[in-house]
């Protein structure tokens, strides 16, 4: 008897890749001759626009992620790593478990939404030196370093080395640059009033941009107010400015300035998965190039979504910004033309114009553009705390959430650092094999 089940194989579970499931999810209940694998190396969907506020210790960290069994029933989940793709012969390699026992999975129709990695530029100790805002670990991390350049200096040993401790050098005046950089000097000033020997006139934090002004997405005029509002809270920025070299001691830019530096944040660039670059379609800057319909050219059956894809604006030309909310609304059409596909109807072009960007710039500001109208200060604040809010997926996430913020209301910062049980060995090798293959 021949087999007529249709399988889906998803993977990555960012916004791209878990939105694609949660429509297929809704199809599976009226479609039972289909199976659906979504493939992750987290058994969590992180919410990444709020990570800053995790590394400010705004947020517990366990309040901006899901587990995906708990948002999916039908679709089944496989925590593991991709290791290869062959598209010719419609496999995927996967490994799973501390001892990365190999699988290999079948499909009739694979979704490609593995996302970006960071893209350090080639510079040199840059990699080994800065601390990234991409996963959890990530912002987890960088709490722990606030707390502990805080510890270090308070001691008197420390005297010579506290203006190097006590300076945080941020890269990227983009969205993810902007807001941690705003996150962590609140964090900053806030926590150095319990330590005796610290002030926060000893406190140096540093935003650098390459261009005119940060922000560059919500334009010149809420770049120039973030600026403005940033500097006023002591937050050095230099722009029109690269960095060209880092070693243990120092950041040093293109401008000649030279910053001595225990912290260094990276947020300047991404580039796609390492998988991508293995596979035989078709690449733009590094991107798979879909039609319309999200389909790859080339390949019937294989899709491809989010920041790995580049998917062209028939309104403007140019390729669909690499956003959540561009991600996730490309999952649902992926969702739906699968479906399509499978049952043979006519699927649906992907089409959607961004409705509104918004950044956090600490202490109850913001900025905002929403269908074309600026805000700031105060409203666009509480405009992108309600608007994250509602995006928040499950309702128990939400009501976490909207707790934390209104602890954070009558309380102060948390200094508890987060400690990392797994030996420091084991942390290494999990770190570095992660990093070069895993999806997000």
């Amino acid at each position: 008897m021949t087999n007529t089940r249709k399988h889906v194989l998803i993977l990555g579970g960012g916004f791209g890749g878990l939105y694609t499931a949660l429509g297929l999810e809704r199809a599976l209940a009226r479609h039972h001759d289909i199976d659906v694998t979504l493939v992750n190396k987290q058994n969590f969907s992180l919410f990444t626009p709020m990570l800053h506020e995790v590394a400010a210790s705004d947020l517990d960290m366990t309040h901006i992620v899901n587990p995906v069994r708990k948002l999916l029933s039908r679709v089944r989940f496989f925590h593991g790593e991709v290791e290869h793709i062959d598209l010719s012969q419609k496999r995927v390699t996967v490994v799973h478990g501390p001892e990365r026992h190999l699988h290999v999975l079948g499909y009739d129709h694979l979704v490609l939404a593995l996302g970006s990695t960071t893209n350090f530029f080639g510079l040199p100790q840059l990699e080994h030196r800065a601390l990234t805002m991409k996963s959890l670990s990530d912002a987890a991390r960088l709490r722990n370093q606030l707390i502990d350049m805080l510890e270090e200096a308070d001691f008197e040993c420390s005297t010579n080395s506290r203006p190097s401790l006590l300076t945080v050098v941020v890269v990227g005046g983009g969205f993810a640059g902007t807001e941690t950089v705003a996150a962590v000097n609140d964090f900053l000033h806030e926590s150095v009033r319990l330590y005796p020997h610290l002030t926060t006139n000893m406190l140096r934090v540093i935003l650098v941009h390459p261009g005119e002004v940060i922000l560059p997405e919500l334009g010149s005029k809420l770049g120039a107010y973030a600026q403005k509002k940033l500097t006023e809270r002591k937050v050095e920025i230099r722009v029109n400015a690269r960095v060209v070299r880092v070693d243990e001691e120092a950041v040093e830019l293109s401008d000649g300035f030279r910053i001595p530096a225990t912290t260094v944040i990276w947020t300047a660039g991404t580039s796609p998965n390492p998988l991508i670059a293995a596979l035989p379609c078709k690449l733009e800057r590094g991107r798979i190039v879909t039609d319309e319909y999200l389909e790859i050219r080339g390949w019937p059956g294989v899709w491809a979504l989010g920041d790995c894809a580049s998917i062209t604006d028939a309104i403007t030309g140019r390729p669909y910004p690499p956003t959540a909310q561009h991600a996730l609304r490309q999952g649902k059409t992926v969702a739906g033309n699968v479906i399509a596909a499978i049952r043979g109807e006519k699927r649906s072009p992907f089409s959607f114009s961004t409705l509104g960007l918004l950044a956090a710039i600490g202490r109850r500001a913001g900025v905002a553009n929403i269908l074309g109208i600026n805000f700031s200060g105060f409203a666009a604040w509480f405009l992108w705390r309600s608007i994250y809010l509602m995006k928040l997926p499950r309702f128990e996430r939400k009501v976490r959430v909207a707790l934390d913020w209104t602890l954070d209301l009558l309380f102060g910062k948390d200094l508890v650092r987060l400690a990392d049980s797994r030996p420091l060995a084991v942390r290494e090798i999990q770190e570095d094999t992660t990093a070069l293959v895993a999806p997000e």
